[in-house]
C-alpha cells in the first residue's frame, strides 16, 4: 500500500526526444501505479510517433490547441478541458497546430518508465 504524503514540485523541466518538454510531476518507484508528468509541445512540432507497452496514457489538456493521432481512429482536434484514453500498445502522436504551445498532462497507469517506451517514427534519430 502506497504512503499518504506531500510530493513538492522540484523538478525542472527537460527536452525529451520525442519533441517535446517534460516536467515529471510524479513518477515513484514508491507509488508504481501512476505517474503525472507536464508535457508541453512548441508550436508547429509533432512528437514522434510511439506507443507505450503495458502501459495506459491519458492526456488531460491544458493550454493550447492540437491534433492528436491515435492507432485506430481518425486523427482528432484537441484543446483546454479535453481528455485522451491511450490503450496499452496503441500508437500515437500530438501535433500542436495552435499559435502557442500546447500544454498537457499525461498520467500513465502503470508509471512511466523509460523501458516501456517504443519509438515508432521512421525517421532515423
Amino acid at each position: 500500500m502506497t504512503q499518504a504524503g506531500i510530493h513538492h514540485r522540484s523538478a525542472r523541466e527537460y527536452y525529451f526526444d520525442e519533441r517535446c518538454y517534460i516536467t515529471e510531476w510524479w513518477n515513484s518507484a514508491a507509488d508504481a501505479e501512476v505517474s503525472v508528468a507536464r508535457a508541453r509541445v512548441e508550436p508547429g512540432v509533432t512528437t514522434r510517433l510511439h506507443r507505450l507497452r503495458d502501459t495506459t496514457e491519458r492526456y488531460l489538456i491544458l493550454e493550447g490547441q492540437g491534433r492528436v493521432e491515435i492507432e485506430g481512429l481518425a486523427p482528432s482536434a484537441v484543446g483546454p478541458g479535453d481528455a485522451v484514453l491511450i490503450p496499452p500498445g496503441v500508437s500515437q502522436r500530438i501535433a500542436n497546430t495552435g499559435a502557442g504551445d500546447l500544454v498537457f498532462l499525461a498520467i500513465c497507469t502503470p508509471r512511466f518508465t523509460p523501458a516501456a517506451y517504443e519509438d515508432l517514427d521512421a525517421e532515423v534519430r
